[in-house]
């Protein structure tokens, strides 16, 4: 039986009448070349199919993607084609069957990112499993699998099509409306679709290091920003709250996240990024002013630089717990006010001890108020750190859970944004 998926990329030999045709034997080398192959122009819509049939080729009797909703609460199965076209024509994913992250065995597999199986029930044919689908370390959704048994080896070449199709996924998303669509809840603010627009994935990591963040309100978000690249040995990490929280904000956490790469990657040193920054706030957008901790780590030896202006300071986190006051600096004026002849912000510096994790929030963290007034504090911010790292947490789920304590504290409404960036140095050993 011929394969649906067009072979572009595939060779001469492979190709009959625009179709993949199947090796003679359907190893899971072979069906992952041709899911490679077929993926390279495939169009979002038929995501679906493609997955079903690589399913099938691999020995399962179905397969389907879901995909992690924008705040993570809930896991949506992508559109099969009449969907797609319903979705592209009204906007709306209401229809959609979508599976909670917190209380289905689905969202299990996505939380603690392991394989998880149904239990098997009588005069059921087939057996469930959840695979994580993740790219590199960041968590995009969930591959359901279902045959007669799930046994080691067909686990084995499901976790293989799930890494394959993390790749695939995280390639088409930033061009397909379909998938954002599938993957929000509610239209997007005008200045929210404008700051998510210049932010970097939420999570990624290498054997030396981990960094992942998280923003709410995810939907009308204005002038918090985060930004982390990795430069040689080298991570950068930069994390902005522009004043207010209107499009002016947006634009201006946007403009300076350009201003703080362009002088990153030119070469500048953090004291030099803090002053083009300065420099492009006070040309393109003056008046507004905005606090930041930009910072670099050396992934080989464990130093901490970084400059404070006018934020919240980091914390430090050692052995699962916050060690207090270990990154207190006195911080140098917010950014926005070259005309008033403000020196370059200092530079601190720290070293790391492996297994360290770093985390920077911005001020709607600790200042969300509870219905009764009560702020959320960083006494509150540090307990729950320290809950979530004692679980063993991945850190996007620790801060998935984070965010969460801080909603539910809110009563589920931000007033101003909330946005939190963990690292973690694990280097070799040895």
């Amino acid at each position: 039986m011929m394969s649906r998926f067009t072979g572009a990329g595939a060779g001469d030999r492979r190709r009959k009448a625009g179709w993949l045709v199947p090796m003679e034997k359907d190893t899971l080398g072979s069906v992952l070349a041709d899911v490679l192959a077929a993926s390279h122009r495939l169009a979002p819509r038929a995501i679906p199919d493609l997955v079903r049939d690589a399913g099938r080729r691999l020995g399962l009797s179905g397969a389907r993607l879901y995909v992690a909703d924008l705040q993570q609460r809930e896991l949506v199965a992508l559109p099969e084609p009449e969907e797609a076209r319903r979705i592209v024509a009204d906007g709306g994913n209401e229809d959609l069957e979508t599976l909670p992250v917190d209380g289905s065995l689905a969202g299990r597999a996505y939380r603690t990112e392991t394989a998880q199986l149904s239990r098997p029930d009588a005069g059921d044919a087939d057996r469930t499993g959840w695979i994580p689908v993740v790219d590199g370390i960041g968590r995009l959704g969930v591959l359901c699998v279902t045959a007669p048994e799930l046994d080691a080896g067909l686990l084995h070449r499901c976790e293989a099509l799930a890494d394959l199709l993390a790749m695939i996924l995280a390639t088409k998303q930033p061009y397909s409306d379909l998938l954002a669509r599938t993957m929000r809840a509610r239209p997007m603010s005008l200045q929210a679709e404008l700051v998510w627009a210049f932010l970097p994935p939420r999570t990624f990591g290498t054997a030396a290091v981990t960094s992942s963040a998280i923003l709410e309100p995810a939907y009308e978000v204005g002038g918090d920003a985060f930004d982390h690249s990795l430069a040689g040995e080298v991570l950068h990490l930069t994390l902005l709250d522009a004043m207010g929280h209107d499009l002016a904000s947006g634009g201006c956490s946007a403009t300076a996240l350009a201003a703080c790469r362009s002088a990153r990657r030119a070469g500048g040193r953090l004291d030099d990024i803090a002053v083009e920054i300065d420099r492009t706030l006070d040309r393109w957008i003056p008046g507004r002013l905005l606090t930041c901790v930009i910072a670099s780590l050396d992934t080989t030896t464990g130093r901490l630089d970084w400059i404070n202006c006018g934020h919240p300071p980091p914390l430090l986190i050692r052995d699962r717990r916050v060690v207090t006051g270990a990154l207190d600096r006195t911080p140098h004026p917010p950014l926005g006010l070259t005309g008033y002849d403000v020196p370059p912000p200092d530079v601190h510096s720290a070293h790391l001890q492996p297994g360290d994790r770093l985390l920077l929030f911005t001020d709607g963290v600790t200042d969300a108020r509870s219905a009764t007034g009560e702020l959320f504090g960083e006494q509150r911010l540090t307990d729950a750190v320290d809950r979530a790292l004692a679980d063993g947490l991945p850190a996007p789920e620790a801060l998935r859970r984070l965010i969460q304590q801080i909603l539910v504290h809110r009563g589920h409404h931000l007033t101003d944004d909330a946005t939190l960036l963990l690292t973690e140095w694990h280097p070799r050993q040895g």
